[in-house]
């Protein structure tokens, strides 16, 4: 991608380890938004700094970057291209709140209980499923694995369901299932290649032609990892 004229980038938004303890709790249960605004600052700066074109820029994260990729969605549609989601948890709320799922219980220190009332809002106010408008969204491809032990795949389902029951453009809105799949995606020596290819080439089916950079100092097309 690189090669055909896409910048790359990584964000550290809060709520990762890349800058430390304080970083990380920043990020975390009634913090939990400060990773989607970090994100979509990300987002502003590269365009602001000319790395990247407005027009043209695409995000990618899976799992819990994938809850990520759901609430920039809601958040701020317009500043994409194209989102990619692969085995996304986006359906807070039910999960935190089903006992019975592996590492939900865990996990009430990232998220938080959805039996204590605070934490439960909280969790509603930016679960993607759950905050899904009649808007406009960018192109999306979204994955999951039939034997996904820690995000089912009925669970990207149902977004994809209300996303298509509610937005209100008519771009992409791919949803692909992998039937021999986990949380760690395809297996075998091509599988992790054959899904970056597909990866890529939504992303040039969704870049607009009128994107095409002028300089490389002044207009890229730019692809940002939220994993």
């Amino acid at each position: 991608m690189i090669d055909r004229g896409f910048v790359y980038a990584v964000a550290h938004v809060r709520g990762g380890h890349e800058k430390g303890e304080r970083w990380y709790a920043e990020g975390r249960m009634l913090n939990k938004r400060n990773t989607f605004t970090d994100f979509i600052a990300v987002t502003e700066t590269l365009i602001a700094k000319g790395y990247a074109d407005s027009r043209a820029v695409f995000a990618q994260g899976d799992s819990a970057g994938g809850l990520l990729m759901g609430a920039i969605a809601n958040l701020r549609p317009d500043l994409y291209a194209g989102i990619v989601a692969e085995v996304p948890f986006v359906d807070v709320v039910t999960t935190m709140s089903d006992a019975s799922v592996p590492l939900t219980t865990l996990e009430y220190n990232e998220w938080g209980n959805p039996a204590v009332e605070r934490e439960y809002d909280y969790m509603l106010s930016y679960s993607p499923y759950d905050n899904v408008a009649r808007k406009d969204y960018p192109s999306m491809f979204i994955t999951a694995g039939f034997y996904d032990s820690q995000v089912s795949y009925a669970e990207p389902a149902k977004w994809v369901a209300k996303l298509r029951a509610s937005k209100t453009d008519r771009r992409d809105l791919l949803f692909k299932t992998n039937m021999q799949a986990g949380h760690g995606g395809r297996s075998g020596r091509l599988g992790s290649v054959e899904q970056s290819a597909e990866i890529m080439g939504l992303a040039h089916r969704a870049c607009p032609r009128s994107a095409s950079f002028v300089t490389r100092r002044t207009c890229e097309r730019c692809f940002i990892d939220g994993d």
